[in-house]
């Protein structure tokens, strides 16, 4: 299953990519699901070769989910891969393009995230990504862009980036 996903920040394009990498940005969008990183890189930017993993709750379930930075080019890509988890496979790749400045002369980055998944149980797993998983994946994807660019347009951005 494949997920695209776009969006607009008026903040520059360097900025955006660190809290895009940003543990603790990442935990700001899923504190209702309990997630915390709990080994690995557990705080600040991560980079390529390191790893994470990620304890949280979906589906009433606690699950924990490992993946490593295994592509990176600053400040246009990265990739997350899993390692270890409950689906199949799972591999996230992220781009960042500066733009035009905006009509008042803010810098403005696209963000594109390309994400790729595979539930596990064959046709049942194929079956549960297209009726749940798919628009499930979606609103957590969209949910931490929204993060993402909430922090880069305000002033919040300093506390995550020192």
């Amino acid at each position: 299953m494949e997920l695209h996903e776009t969006t607009l920040i008026h903040a520059p394009i360097g900025r955006v990519f660190d809290l895009a990498r940003s543990i603790e940005v990442h935990l700001l969008g899923n504190t209702h699901f309990g997630e915390q990183a709990t080994a690995g890189t557990k705080s600040g930017l991560i980079v390529m070769g390191e790893q994470v993993t990620w304890r949280a709750r979906h589906f009433g379930v606690r699950q924990y989910l490992t993946s490593a930075i295994t592509a990176y080019d600053r400040p246009e890509y990265f990739q997350d891969t899993m390692l270890r988890g409950a689906f199949r496979s799972m591999q996230h790749d992220h781009y960042f393009r500066e733009l035009a400045p905006g009509e008042d002369g803010s810098p403005r980055t696209e963000m594109r995230d390309d994400f790729r998944f595979a539930a596990p149980l064959g046709p049942l797993g194929w079956l549960a990504e297209r009726l749940v998983l798919r628009r499930y994946m979606r609103a957590l994807l969209v949910e931490r862009n929204v993060i993402i660019r909430q922090v880069a347009e305000s002033g919040e951005w300093q506390r995550y980036l020192r």
